[in-house]
């Protein structure tokens, strides 16, 4: 049996660095990481900025200032005389009641249509399914620019041609590729022990999309959807070739109106109008942020 030795010295404890000190160190150590850091999205943040408040800061200028002044000098006034002349003589009015018009069915169907595919594609169980999920994801290949031709002569001989209709069947068919494609991804998400409860339980095949697919995919449904609203909305091609009437012309289209007939451009109505459907649309966006992310996300895990 061992006994203590009294008399040894004690083990010399190293001395602690003062608590002082190590905060310093450590906060000199942050900054030297996150000063980069900032600087970077400082940089981020003035490029994403400056276009949008030159934007409207132009929408306030006189024709004159335009012509005569420095592309990036300040307006000397502040009026809203521009925007009054946009709203009314520019007809931007009646413009974002033909995007509405357009946008609205366009879009409905598109996710109806998608979703009730991609549902079919995921959960339902037929031959011939991975064959039909690889011919909607095809027609992402496909330029919409090749089939603008043969779909002109098409509605011109349905007679359609100067209505809303073709340019809700053009986006309607040009948004359905991209939707079933996530949207199947989606689905792949979702246990398929869910819709075989629902199935052992009595409900049938429409039920368990509308009671269980759909709530399940809420968020992915919600981002996809604003995804093809703004392809609607911002699109200028198809507006321009399946409007023949200017008055069925939505927005993007409708900015055309400030071009006079030997190319000069009204340029203080035009800033105007385009601010008003670029800042409509960021309000859009910074409101329903939360949702967007969330349904950005709602896909990544498994189970």
């Amino acid at each position: 049996m061992t006994t203590l030795d009294l008399d040894r010295p004690a083990a010399t404890v190293a001395p602690r660095r003062p608590p002082a000190r190590r905060r310093r160190r450590l906060t000199a150590r942050r900054l030297r990481t996150a000063i980069p850091a900032w600087i970077g999205i400082a940089v981020l943040m003035i490029i994403g900025i400056y276009p949008v408040l030159w934007l409207f800061l132009s929408s306030f200028k006189t024709q004159r200032e335009f012509i005569q002044e420095s592309t990036f000098a300040l307006p000397e006034s502040f009026n809203v005389d521009n925007y009054v002349q946009a709203w009314t003589t520019g007809n931007i009015a009646r413009n974002f009641l033909n995007s509405a018009i357009v946008t609205a069915p366009s879009l409905t169907l598109t996710l109806l249509f998608g979703v009730g595919a991609a549902f079919a594609i995921e959960i339902m169980r037929w031959r011939g399914r991975n064959l039909t999920l690889l011919l909607f994801v095809s027609g992402i290949m496909i330029p919409g620019q090749m089939i603008l031709i043969p779909l002109f002569m098409a509605y011109f001989k349905l007679g359609i041609s100067g209505t809303y209709w073709p340019m809700i069947i053009t986006y309607t068919g040009l948004g359905m590729p991209l939707t079933v494609f996530l949207m199947a991804a989606y689905f792949r998400a979702i246990p398929r022990e869910v819709f075989e409860a629902a199935t052992i339980d009595g409900a049938s095949m429409l039920r368990s999309f509308f009671a269980i697919g759909l709530p399940m995919v809420r968020n992915s449904l919600f981002t996809i959807g604003l995804v093809q609203f703004l392809r609607i909305w911002n699109d200028l091609l198809i507006a321009l070739t399946f409007t023949t009437n200017p008055d069925l012309r939505p927005i993007q289209a409708g900015l055309l109106n400030f071009s006079g007939e030997y190319g000069q451009v009204n340029y203080g109505p035009l800033f105007a109008g385009i601010c008003i459907n670029v800042f409509g649309l960021l309000v859009l966006f910074v409101i329903l942020n939360r949702q967007i992310m969330k349904g950005l996300t709602s896909g990544a895990l498994k189970g």
